[in-house]
């Protein structure tokens, strides 16, 4: 994922020439600058930041210390903060309503398993009227949450209304929290398993890996794997998603920047490999990276039909490199990846096997895109409602 490595120092005689426009620069700044006094990290910082700013590339960039640890934990589904998942509701029940005020509350929709807001005593239905005192009322669900969230070992304080009772405060310790980023259901009359994945980490790997192994030993024969609206995260994590229903073969192929191509296999020991499991992944405009690495090699291996929409088009691998010190850490594009046919969909995407196209507005209620996976698997969400899988 990431390295660190110091570069040696001082400026090489071959490249003197070029370096000394930037070292001018630097000894002008630091000897007559006469503002405020000159940090010498902050300007190391900056032209580290405007050096990997100059790749012009949307996926390099240079993080400080403090962001290159948040960025960490958010890619491997970690986040601090208490553990609840949220969304607005309206008076009249239905939820996606802003901003929050009078007609617009934030509602609990669950405490995850071992966080500090289950600990707490948070419950499903409970609404969030005030956070540390102050109302949450003009607020979005995102604004909302980040005044939920803080530093681990930190409290908040939040108002809750539990039905008709009267409001009451909780305290509630921040820590680090494990994201869920795997949902998994029945549908359609329970012959269907779906396994929705919202990341990449590795932790969500193997809950994928969990929800497929159930969902097989269910008896269920029909599978639906949502990938839409997911960001991608670890290429370990895609690689061990792709091998729960690919046997044997490429899952993808790296091209580092001389051009050299290494395939990454399959692991042995999928749990839905079984060719019997027919499998339709669902992907969108929001499936990006080590998502449209999933979807490629089901795709180009014939496992999976792919239904949706064209998916966002990121054909290429950061990686990280910390810097010694304060200097934090730059992430920089070092490889294409390609799916198994080799194929680079970088700007383009990938193209579903079926293709939806989405009504609009689309009704509340709906979801066009998983009624057209469910076709395809020969099911019917007609009259279906989705409960948990045993």
């Amino acid at each position: 994922m990431g390295r660190q490595a110091a570069a040696e120092p001082g400026t090489p005689v071959s490249a003197a020439e070029a370096f000394q426009p930037f070292w001018d620069a630097y000894h002008t700044v630091t000897d007559r600058y006469a503002g405020e006094p000159v940090d010498r990290n902050t300007l190391i910082q900056g032209a580290i930041r405007g050096m990997i700013a100059a790749l012009g590339d949307p996926y390099s960039t240079y993080l400080t210390s403090e962001e290159y640890r948040k960025s960490l934990q958010g890619i491997s589904g970690q986040f601090e903060g208490i553990g609840a998942e949220i969304a607005t509701q309206a008076g009249d029940g239905t939820q996606g309503c802003t901003p929050l005020g009078p007609d617009c509350h934030l509602l609990v929709t669950a405490a995850l398993a071992d966080s500090p807001a289950e600990r707490a005593g948070l419950k499903s239905g409970d609404l969030v009227l005030e956070t540390d005192g102050t109302s949450l009322d003009g607020l979005t669900v995102d604004g909302a949450r980040d005044r939920i969230r803080g530093p681990k070992g930190t409290v908040v304080t939040l108002t809750i209304r539990r039905g008709t009772a009267e409001p009451f405060t909780v305290s509630i310790t921040r820590d680090v929290v494990q994201e869920r980023e795997v949902t998994t259901k029945v549908l359609a009359g329970g012959t269907v398993g779906y396994v929705r994945l919202a990341g990449f980490s590795d932790a969500a790997a193997i809950q994928l890996t969990e929800a497929l192994a159930a969902q097989v030993k269910a008896g269920r024969t029909r599978l639906i794997l949502d990938l839409r609206g997911n960001p991608g995260g670890y290429v370990t994590a895609a690689r061990t998603v792709a091998s729960q229903f690919i046997g044997s073969g490429v899952i993808f192929w790296e091209q580092d920047a001389q051009g050299n191509q290494v395939a990454t296999e399959a692991m042995p020991g999928g749990v839905a490999t079984d060719p019997k499991l027919r499998v339709v992944a669902l992907i969108d405009g929001g499936t990006a990276s080590a998502s449209e690495i999933v979807a490629g090699a089901l795709q180009d291996s014939g496992r999976a039909t792919l239904v949706g929409q064209q998916s966002f088009g990121k054909g290429t691998v950061q990686q990280w490199q910390e810097l010694t010190g304060e200097g934090g850490a730059f992430k920089l594009t070092i490889a294409r990846w390609l799916t198994p046919d080799k194929r680079w969909i970088n700007k383009v995407g990938l193209t579903p096997n079926v293709m939806v196209t989405l009504p609009d507005p689309i009704p509340a209620g709906s979801d066009p895109i998983l009624d057209k996976g469910l076709e395809v698997l020969g099911a019917s969400a007609q009259g279906d409602r989705l409960r948990d899988a045993a």
